[in-house]
């Protein structure tokens, strides 16, 4: 059982009752909160729930726990990332969120077993499982000329599998159903009882693409628990690496686009360009993917990278740029194609460059900076939220990434830095929270731990959580040839959102 609510450096926890927690919930959203994240946890002897708030302009955390039997109150009409939450719980634990308004599973599919929910102590091995051919529930869009194509799952080259139904008259989409959760792996139980040198791989491999993100997100909340005080030069170094993934990552999609309206010799270069920012993790980590640079207490690197040579680099992506924006057809395809209102993506909690294009200002590193050193990012400047303004987004935070870089690495950093690994548990603490700004948005991570030292719970949201259901919104109403070009305009992670 964990011990009663208290607070935490920058994180408050407030016990709250069913009866209270709605009251407390829309106070927290008045004052500017956003719900972060929800992780329920089975005590043996009941289960409890864990709400994170997070508010930025100053760092504010607040966390609402309320302690149940089975059934919490569902928050879903309050906030949509509340009610998606609440459905992942339901599934996983087996507690219901009495007068959900879309009481339906969102993780298992059909033909997993009623009544286990793997993340529960006394789970046991999974009953048999059903027809996985049996067809699952969705709406059905009728009408004079309506018609479905059905998409995936499995789909060409390497990408994860994700299965979309569209209805649609014409070319026109009148309705888009995005199903995931195919490649569910159950990293958050496989975390249970281990070690940290074990989570830590597991942390890296939440989506391959995000590997510094998810790694660090982890290592903020295991020394926030620990009372870890981790070298500033450590965070630079961090704060560098962040960066460095978000530049190849960016300009692979920048590329991607292009090949999607057909203008392949963009995509040709870009991935030139790609391969010049691999080799440069490699030179700085050891790994094109940064992997084995951070970890809980230190960062060590094997050299730094030339602030010069990224300059050179952003300049080329930006003529690249300039060149393709130049095309005709380019613009065409991508100028007020897939539109998502500001308000659209307020209601339903985007985060990242999806969020920042549709002019919702977003960013841990400026919101819950780890380091001061990048409390001056910049706000977005391209907001029409349609596909040509998240291109532009990606091209801006580009550039601000090497201007970043080039100011963390003014003062020629050491290549690494680490504190002493506390031997026990910092006294009255026994949870950690990390929240970073991935490439893709904001990655939370939350941390519990045993008396023994393990880890008893781990709960991770990639910001691919919260944006996924913002594809079917911005698809309704466009084409179906537009649906490629839109879907890698937000470049959604599956293996990020499927966990």
């Amino acid at each position: 059982m964990s011990p009663d609510p208290r607070t935490y450096a920058s994180r408050r926890q407030i016990g709250v009752t069913a009866h209270g927690l709605s009251e407390r919930a829309l106070a927290l959203f008045a004052e500017g909160y956003r719900l972060a994240l929800v992780a329920a946890h089975d005590d043996g002897e009941g289960f409890r729930v864990v709400y994170l708030f997070v508010a930025g302009s100053p760092d504010r955390r607040v966390e609402l726990i309320l302690r149940t039997d089975r059934a919490i109150p569902s928050l879903a009409t309050l906030s949509f990332p509340a009610g998606r939450f609440e459905r992942e719980i339901g599934d996983l634990f087996g507690i219901e969120a009495t007068n959900h308004p879309l009481p339906r599973r969102l993780v298992l599919h059909q033909h997993w077993p009623e009544g286990w929910h793997p993340m529960r102590h006394d789970a046991g091995p999974p009953p048999p499982f059903g027809d996985i051919d049996e067809p699952y529930p969705f709406l059905t869009v009728d009408g004079t000329g309506v018609y479905e194509i059905p998409v995936g799952p499995i789909h060409a080259g390497l990408i994860e599998p994700g299965h979309f139904r569209f209805s649609v008259v014409g070319e026109t989409i009148l309705k888009l159903k995005a199903r995931l959760w195919f490649v569910h792996r159950g990293i958050e139980k496989l975390a249970e009882g281990k070690v940290l040198a074990d989570v830590l791989p597991l942390a890296e491999r939440v989506s391959g693409d995000t590997t510094a993100g998810h790694a660090l997100a982890f290592c903020l909340a295991v020394e926030e628990a620990r009372d870890w005080q981790v070298p500033e030069q450590a965070q630079v170094l961090r704060a560098v690496l962040l960066e460095l993934e978000r530049l190849y990552n960016h300009v692979t999609d920048i590329g991607a686009l292009c090949n999607d309206v057909g203008y392949g010799i963009a995509n040709a270069h870009a991935q030139r360009i790609r391969e010049q920012l691999l080799r440069i993790n490699k030179h700085v980590t050891g790994h094109r993917l940064l992997r084995g640079a951070i970890a809980p207490g230190s960062t060590y690197v094997r050299a730094l990278p030339e602030p010069g040579v990224l300059a050179g680099i952003a300049t080329d992506i930006q003529q690249l740029v300039d060149i393709a924006l130049d095309n005709s057809v380019v613009m065409d395809r991508m100028a007020g194609t897939a539109v998502l209102s500001a308000e659209q993506a307020r209601d339903i909690g985007t985060l990242g460059y999806v969020a920042r294009a549709s002019g919702i200002d977003h960013d841990a590193r400026r919101d819950h900076p780890f380091t001061p050193l990048t409390a001056g990012v910049a706000a977005p400047a391209h907001t029409g939220g349609d596909v040509l303004s998240r291109l532009l987004t990606r091209a801006a935070e580009i550039h601000n990434s090497v201007a970043l870089i080039t100011e963390l690495l003014s003062g020629r950093a050491a290549l690494g830095a680490e504190t002493t690994k506390p031997t026990w548990l910092a006294r009255g603490r026994t949870s950690g929270v990390g929240l970073v700004e991935g490439w893709r948005g904001t990655i939370a991570h939350r941390v519990e731990f045993a008396p023994d030292g393990t880890v008893s719970r781990l709960k991770i949201v990639d910001p691919s959580f919260f944006n996924w259901p913002a594809l079917p919104v911005a698809l309704a109403d466009t084409i179906v040839p537009d649906f490629p070009l839109t879907n890698k305009s937000f470049n959604l992670s599956y293996a990020g959102n499927d966990l």
